[in-house]
């Protein structure tokens, strides 16, 4: 085969030595699989505002009831059911108490009911979930036909009979929560752990000695966080409604601590005369869920691996 001489333009290759932008373009600064997370999140506008509507109530529940003139428990019964006004922002009830401070302070209760009651349960499935996936077998089967049974009645009827039986308050809700809602995050864990353990970083521990401990609690579990994270989050407002649910009908918390649930439970008594009464604690706890469900599915999103870009 015969040599043929090409002519070339002579800046066929000028971009390969230029300090070209395709190149920049193309590498990316490698960075953590949580800090790309938390990128892809304050990117995500809807979450975001989600997030700082629950900057905003929180703070509110803080500090509202510490700087504000009124006591939750105080009563004037001669302004009772008074519209609001500048000095009393959404009224008087019934009996005389300012709401704007009893809103507040059961945006305390709800809240932490809320997050207790979902941040609890979660970590008692993790933890119950890492040990049936890894196991396996005789104590995978034992659990899961539990979880199984159990699930096949409605949470909210073992709730209702757990409070009905210890009592009620914040307290007692977050343990019936704990007790009835670590079986579905139980069983994500263990769908993944049963994935994890067979891959080649489990075998390499293993072989170096590491123990069952060791394996489910340094190794497996700290892989299945994402899920984990997003399923906390997103069982915030349904324990918020739960407990408002509760409280509404009388098996949640008592007086005279308020709750959200209980203030919607007072208002609906003079709804026709004073709509404002059920409509404040109602509209709070609708934004709040919201909020929750909106900053969840960014969380969600963050966290997925395969939406990376």
């Amino acid at each position: 085969m015969s040599n043929i001489p090409i002519d070339l333009p002579k800046d066929a290759f000028s971009h390969m030595n230029a300090g070209s932008t395709e190149s920049e373009i193309i590498t990316r600064p490698s960075i953590t699989f949580w800090a790309d997370a938390r990128r892809r999140l304050f990117k995500n506008k809807v979450a975001m505002i989600g997030l700082s509507i629950i900057i905003i109530i929180t703070m509110l529940a803080i500090f509202v009831p510490i700087f504000s003139q009124y006591s939750y428990t105080k009563q004037d019964l001669t302004n009772t059911n008074a519209p609001p006004s500048i000095e009393h922002p959404f009224g008087t009830d019934s009996h005389g108490r300012d709401l704007w401070v009893r809103v507040w302070v059961g945006a305390r209760v709800s809240l932490a009911v809320g997050i207790f009651g979902s941040v609890i349960p979660g970590i008692i499935g993790v933890v119950i979930g890492g040990i049936s996936g890894y196991f396996g077998g005789k104590v995978d089967m034992i659990i899961m036909r539990f979880i199984d049974i159990v699930m096949c009645v409605p949470n909210m009827i073992y709730i209702i009979l757990i409070t009905i039986y210890i009592g009620t308050g914040p307290v007692a809700l977050v343990i019936a929560f704990a007790l009835t809602g670590w079986m579905g995050t139980a069983r994500s864990v263990r769908g993944m752990i049963l994935q994890l353990k067979e891959q080649e970083f489990v075998l390499a521990s293993r072989t170096l000695g590491a123990s069952s401990a060791t394996l489910i609690f340094q190794h497996l579990i700290p892989n299945t966080l994402g899920i984990v994270v997003v399923s906390m989050t997103m069982g915030v407002p349904a324990a918020i409604f739960q407990e408002a649910f509760l409280s509404f009908i009388g098996l949640g918390i008592a007086p005279p601590i308020p709750s959200w649930g209980q203030l919607a439970n007072m208002g609906i008594s003079v709804f026709r005369v004073y709509p404002s009464q059920l409509l404040i604690p109602a509209v709070l706890i609708s934004v709040t869920m919201l909020s929750f469900n909106l900053f969840g599915d960014g969380l969600r999103d963050a966290l997925d691996p395969k939406l990376r870009m």
